[in-house]
């Protein structure tokens, strides 16, 4: 059982080392803004991030912190399967009201779908700083280790954040306004554990379906979007080094 004096102790710190998770995400935010006359790479590399987050980095620690299965099938998949249908099912929603009211081209992007994933990405490192505080409840050494993962992928966190909300055709204020959200949601995390724990299976729950969400964002928009006008070997190569650098992260957190 641990020590009350030791979350008291290390509570802060979990705080003060999330700052270094919201200078990276503003980092990620600013270079994909910075690339806009690249922006086929920008979409290549952003759908590279995202396939290796959910492939290398969510699903895996999903299936490990949420065990138990429903008719032979781990929790962790069923909700990283509807995370998929959910936001595919969001997407033609919102399509379809789009349509009805007229007047937009059939492959126009809709705002809201790039808000909602926004804010999805928000929610999400937001529990990247409940994990950096929860591991510092269990010790120093294991806080900073969580601590230096999360801050090596707010990187790409940032650089997604960024890209997804302008994709869809909303206004550079709205982008930098959710990318600033992004990037006090692991502080806002962090500090939130002084007062509360969140249960393993529960987050694995949330990784999963987040997991499934973002996949569908990268698989069925970000990719399609950077391959439309620049079908080129750049663009796929920069898909590929964005898998590997979040490969290259999650390699060097354990």
């Amino acid at each position: 059982m641990r020590e009350q004096g030791l979350i008291g102790y290390e509570g802060p710190m979990a705080v003060f080392v999330a700052l270094g998770a919201f200078l990276m995400t503003l980092a990620g935010g600013w270079t994909a803004q910075r690339v806009t006359d690249r922006r086929h790479l920008v979409l290549g590399l952003a759908g590279g991030l995202m396939l290796g987050v959910v492939g290398l980095d969510l699903l895996p620690e999903a299936l490990e912190a949420a065990g138990t299965e429903v008719f032979g099938v781990p929790a962790a998949l069923l909700l990283f399967v509807a995370g998929f249908l959910l936001a595919h099912l969001v997407e033609r929603l919102l399509a379809g009201r789009q349509a009805a009211h007229g007047g937009e081209e059939r492959d126009a992007r809709v705002p809201e779908v790039g808000l909602t994933a926004a804010a999805a990405m928000v929610g999400h490192s937001a529990m990247d700083g409940v994990a950096i505080g929860a591991a510092f409840q269990v010790g120093g050494g294991m806080g900073t280790a969580v601590a230096l993962a999360v801050i090596a992928h707010d990187f790409a966190d940032g650089f997604n954040t960024y890209t997804i909300t302008s994709l869809y055709g909303n206004a550079r204020r709205r982008a930098l306004a959710m990318l600033f959200a992004d990037a006090a949601a692991p502080v806002v995390g962090a500090a939130s554990t002084l007062f509360f724990t969140i249960p393993e299976k529960l987050l694995g729950a949330y990784l999963g379906f987040f997991g499934g969400a973002l996949l569908y964002l990268a698989a069925a928009e970000i990719l399609p979007e950077a391959h439309h006008e620049h079908p080129a070997r750049s663009t796929l190569l920069c898909t590929v080094a964005g898998v590997a650098f979040i490969w290259l992260v999650v390699g060097i957190a354990d």
